[in-house]
């Protein structure tokens, strides 16, 4: 029977973790309102910078939604179909530019 490598495919881990090359033309948000905290999109994050709100940070409501680390979103808008296709379209994506303006928050 010939031995089969299955690990052959996984790629090597990189010495250094990169960061973000280019300033994305979008920025994934979060409308807190509308989010249930099902974190149906945590999954799905490719860069993995959705997490769940700390407990403590809400008296109500006892699940507490989502957030996005704003300077490592990609804006590759996955967050934004998952949450639209699976929970109830919570997470928007705007514009950089009107992302920064609006929040008053630089993006790198």
């Amino acid at each position: 029977m010939k031995k089969v490598d299955h690990l052959k495919s996984v790629p090597e881990l990189p010495e250094s973790i990169n960061s973000k090359k280019t300033k994305p033309r979008s920025i994934a948000v979060v409308d807190e309102d509308n989010c249930t905290g099902c974190e149906a999109c945590v999954p799905f994050c490719p860069v993995d910078c959705i997490e769940k709100n700390p407990d403590d940070k809400y008296d109500f409501p006892i699940i507490p939604p989502v957030q996005v680390r704003f300077n490592e979103c990609i804006g590759c808008q996955i967050c934004a179909k998952v949450c639209t296709k699976l929970t109830w379209d919570a997470i928007r994506m705007i514009p950089t530019a009107e992302f920064e303006k609006r929040y008053n928050i630089k993006i790198d």
